[in-house]
């Protein structure tokens, strides 16, 4: 964001007072939607209407957009001069193209969507009917609550649009607090993967990590697994893989030999296989990725890549001497 660019409820006036001020419609008023209309709101934009019929998107509506109807989707789409579409990713196309064949979308119209998978392809029924499409994925998740508006400050949001409005685009996630980072069409997916893979899976990580602690008698794992995790996530965001510790990085085969026994056992006595499964995978790419980088030889690499090999060895002494370095873990 460059130097001075006025955040919502900075000192200024009245923010509805703005010129350029919207009304928008938010569809549907889920945690994202309803968070994204009230920090526009705050911004000074009217929201004249928000869609849904569950009893927690009303409570939720109430809380975070007070005041505002809630109405059904094509009436949120008539009155808006913005249409916020906030619904997941695979129900997206067939929204846009459901409201393309009754004639909902407006000539002029602002169309802007949060999944992050899709650029603005998919709204190509909305932009046929004379309407400017946009793509607006905030890079955080979202509690729905009042708690997510402080979140947003700063919070890197991908933007996709057409030249000639990307710079609109720009400005709405500004004024929502953000930090715009233009992504091109053709690399949301794998814009949108990178995040996934990043942020769902190190729950899944932790969440095992717990599990495992709580098998071996730690009365509060997630005390236990703190600061570590902490500092390897600080680590790995400033450095990537020079970041990288542990037995696999140090080519440390019986240690590696006497987890995945502990693993297997685990697996056992639980009747799941997903936590030796997930650290099987993650040791192999971890294994390539020090050798890529040097860290590893490539013989180191191949007595690893063997003690990962199906079925689970047994706890016991490995081959081979160990990797460079003696780093924690």
């Amino acid at each position: 964001m460059q130097q001075g660019t006025p955040r919502p409820g900075d000192a200024g006036g009245d923010p509805a007072a703005r010129p350029g001020r919207l009304g928008v419609g938010v569809v549907s008023g889920g945690r994202v939607g309803a968070v994204l209309g009230a920090a526009l709101r705050g911004a000074g934009h009217a929201v004249v209407g928000v869609s849904g019929v569950s009893e927690r998107t009303r409570e939720r509506a109430d809380a975070l957009l007070p005041g505002v109807p809630l109405l059904e989707v094509p009436e949120v789409v008539r009155r808006a001069e913005l249409v916020l579409l906030a619904v997941p990713d695979d129900v997206l196309p067939g929204l846009v193209a459901g409201v393309a064949a009754t004639g909902g979308w407006q000539a002029g119209q602002l169309v802007v969507h949060t999944a992050g998978i899709h650029g603005v392809g998919v709204l190509a029924p909305a932009r046929a009917a004379g309407a400017i499409p946009l793509a607006v994925h905030p890079a955080m998740t979202f509690t729905g609550t009042s708690l997510d508006l402080a979140r947003l400050v700063d919070c890197p949001f991908a933007v996709t649009a057409p030249g000639p409005v990307l710079p609109v685009a720009q400005a709405l996630v500004v004024e929502m607090g953000g930090e715009p980072v233009v992504v091109a069409e053709e690399d949301r997916a794998t814009y949108h993967a990178a995040l996934s893979h990043g942020a769902n899976h190190v729950v899944t990580l932790v969440a095992q990590a717990r599990e495992l602690l709580a098998a071996a008698g730690v009365a509060d794992p997630g005390r236990a697994l703190a600061p570590l995790l902490h500092a390897a996530l600080d680590g790995a965001l400033r450095a990537g893989d020079d970041a990288l510790t542990g037995p696999v990085a140090r080519g440390d085969v019986g240690t590696l030999a006497a987890h995945r026994a502990a693993l297997a056992e685990h697996a056992r006595r639980t009747g799941s296989d997903d936590v030796p499964a997930v650290h099987r995978a993650l040791a192999r790419a971890t294994a390539d990725r020090a050798l890529a980088r040097g860290r590893l030889g490539a013989d180191a690499v191949a007595r690893l890549l063997a003690v990962l090999a199906e079925p689970a060895p047994g706890a016991g002494p490995g081959a081979g001497p160990a990797g460079p370095g003696d780093d924690a873990v």
